[in-house]
């Protein structure tokens, strides 16, 4: 195997810093003592996250989306799952078509699709539903959990179904018993990346939220639109600690190789 050499080694090292630098720096920025937007050279203090956990409208807006991610991340692994299965093992009329159409929010401006979707809500007199805004967080997360779940069935050998089916196992027992334990690394990462993609999520959110259901991007946005001090970074390491803690939950248990490259 050809290694890489210390060209190779010095530019993804760089790489991997320029990727990393904003988000060590907001971290290290939320531990100020100071009332502005400054690195902690005087000291660190848990000033800020204190007052994060004290602000009664982050504090419910940080609940709404993990409700919201949740919810929405768990109804796309239930619609990928099956449309995986179909596309991908299955030659019928538009199936083509149906895959473009799951893939179609990464390629569409999450500001359309805000506009679109509080249009239709308007006209359906829907406007602030909590649940009209986990469908429309499911609709743009889909994608993320379809295309893992479809990665998972193309590495995935299906002699152990034919073996269960020939031994008269049922197609409900192939897919509990042997098909969905073979795919839940798939499932699983699939359903992380829907869950940070939803929590995250900004753009279309400003569009469909009410003033009960504002998430906490979109609260984010609007105290940064009247004033900005260090408890938007505390915030800030406060996500960036849940997506991490996800991605370490998810390591432990089925491994980042074998979910996102396929190994093992």
């Amino acid at each position: 195997m050809q290694k890489n050499g210390p060209v190779a080694l010095i530019f993804h090292s760089l790489v991997v810093i320029f990727m990393l630098a904003p988000m060590v720096v907001v971290c290290l920025v939320a531990f100020t003592p100071e009332n502005t937007l400054t690195m902690p050279w005087n000291g660190l203090s848990l000033r800020w996250f204190e007052a994060v956990f004290k602000h009664n409208d982050f504090m419910t807006s940080f609940g709404n989306s993990l409700k919201l991610a949740f919810l929405a991340a768990t109804i796309s692994t239930l619609l990928a799952v099956p449309s995986a299965l179909a596309i991908s093992r299955y030659d019928f009329a538009g199936r083509d078509a149906l895959n473009a159409l799951f893939l179609s929010p990464l390629i569409i401006p999450h500001l359309v699709l805000g506009v679109a979707f509080l249009r239709l809500f308007s006209l359906m007199g829907m406007s602030g539903s909590f649940l009209w805004l986990v469908a429309t967080h499911a609709i743009i997360i889909t994608p993320y959990a379809l295309r893992l779940v479809l990665a998972s069935l193309s590495s995935m050998d299906r002699n152990a179904e034919n073996a269960a089916r020939t031994l008269g196992a049922g197609e409900w027992t192939v897919f509990k018993r042997i098909t969905l334990p073979l795919l839940l690394p798939g499932v699983s990462g699939g359903w992380l990346l829907a869950f940070i993609n939803s929590f995250d999520e900004l753009t279309m959110s400003i569009f469909v939220t009410s003033p009960s259901t504002v998430t906490l991007p979109v609260r984010m946005y609007m105290y940064a639109s009247e004033s900005i001090d260090p408890m938007m970074a505390a915030v800030s390491a406060l996500m960036i600690l849940v997506a991490t803690v996800a991605m370490v939950i998810l390591d432990r248990l089925f491994g980042l190789d074998r979910i996102l490259v396929g190994k093992g």
